[in-house]
């Protein structure tokens, strides 16, 4: 059995690591397009995944199913339109993983096409490698879209309030709390408050058989 735990972690390990890395790349590209120049000079603007990876966040989505990188940090007031360019970085995270789904669900559709039935021990690991890559970057876009902080769907929400400055900060703080009770309620019980697994098979099963995967 411990063998077998040891084997699925490797299967799902390169999922991860590419959508948590693509991600936050997509973030430091943006903001770096946009005018600020934080990101760059942190050397964030790469597809070098150790320049990404927060050790206790990926040990707790290894562990717990939920964790984080490291955020991508920008100056607002280095960027060209704050209030859009804000947007636009937020959003630029999750579009970047459901993006990668997609360019992984065609070439595992060409690949099951061309190589019908066979899987050799070999091929089913990467058959399976792909399939976790896959739902994992779309659990990241759905994940990452929820609007509440400290996640990137929280900028299309609290964008709006900003002119209302104790309106936005007890928004942003107790917006974050709801959160983490979410997140422990559905650890710790059998409630599904954030039914991300359902979402992520809607969009994974249908993008594939949308490209002909069956």
């Amino acid at each position: 059995m411990e063998h077998l735990a040891i084997a699925r972690i490797l299967e799902f390990l390169p999922g991860i690591i590419l959508g948590l890395t693509v991600h936050e790349f997509s973030h430091a590209y943006i903001a770096k397009r946009c005018g600020d120049l934080t990101s760059s000079e942190q050397g964030r603007v790469t597809l070098n995944p150790f320049k990404h990876i927060d050790a206790l966040g990926f040990v707790m989505l290894l562990v717990a199913g939920f964790g984080w990188a490291k955020p991508v940090q920008f100056n607002e007031q280095n960027l060209r339109n704050p209030k859009t360019d804000v947007i636009k970085i937020a959003v630029a995270g999750p579009v970047s993983n459901a993006i990668t789904a997609m360019f992984l669900s065609i070439i595992f559709s060409l690949y099951n096409y061309f190589l019908p039935g066979y899987y050799g021990n070999w091929m089913q690991i990467v058959n399976n490698v792909f399939l976790y890559a896959i739902y994992i970057n779309w659990g990241l876009f759905i994940f990452n879209l929820i609007p509440l902080p400290p996640l990137d769907g929280s900028h299309l929400l609290l964008n709006q309030f900003k002119r209302f400055p104790h309106l936005y900060d007890g928004l942003y703080k107790y917006g974050s709390w709801i959160f983490f009770g979410l997140i422990i309620v559905t650890v710790f019980t059998k409630i599904n408050l954030l039914p991300i697994w359902p979402a992520m098979q809607f969009l994974g099963n249908g993008f594939l058989s949308l490209v002909g995967y069956h």
